[in-house]
């Protein structure tokens, strides 16, 4: 009897991990050329309760200048909420993650009101409210 407690109290706690590490796996994707990454997030920090797609960008030709205000890296980093605008972030991190799926050109991602396609030319996104950005190494532009 102890012996089956044990083995239903192991696949148990499998089970549980299993399902965490799921619900804990990123949400994104990456370009063909790995050179642009996408994560969304259901949460920025701030509570909001919209979804936030963030877009990081490796290699540019050109990045502008930072400003002032930010102490970090500049000019890679995109953000925007589903109903919100978009805009170039201030970032010391990055969301790159070599573990998420590609999206090839051609196709489309969409989730929680942002929709993005990936093309040879670049990436654009944007959300319901036709706000986004459209990312290429030779240049960055929202919109």
């Amino acid at each position: 009897m102890m012996r089956w407690l044990a083995g239903i109290a192991l696949g148990l706690c499998l089970l549980v991990t299993g399902n965490a590490n799921a619900e804990d796996r990123p949400i994104g994707f990456l370009t063909p050329s790995k050179n642009i990454v996408c994560q969304f997030f259901t949460d920025n920090g701030q509570g909001n309760d919209q979804g936030v797609l963030r877009c990081d960008i490796m290699n540019t030709e050109t990045r502008p200048r930072r400003p002032a205000d930010c102490e970090l890296d500049y000019g890679h980093a995109f953000e925007m909420t589903a109903k919100g605008t978009a805009a170039r972030i201030c970032a010391g991190d990055t969301v790159m993650d070599g573990a998420l799926p590609v999206l090839a050109y051609g196709e489309i991602w969409q989730r929680a009101g942002f929709t993005c396609r990936s093309e040879q030319s670049g990436l654009t996104c944007f959300n319901a409210m036709q706000h986004g950005f459209s990312l290429a190494r030779a240049k960055q532009e929202v919109f």
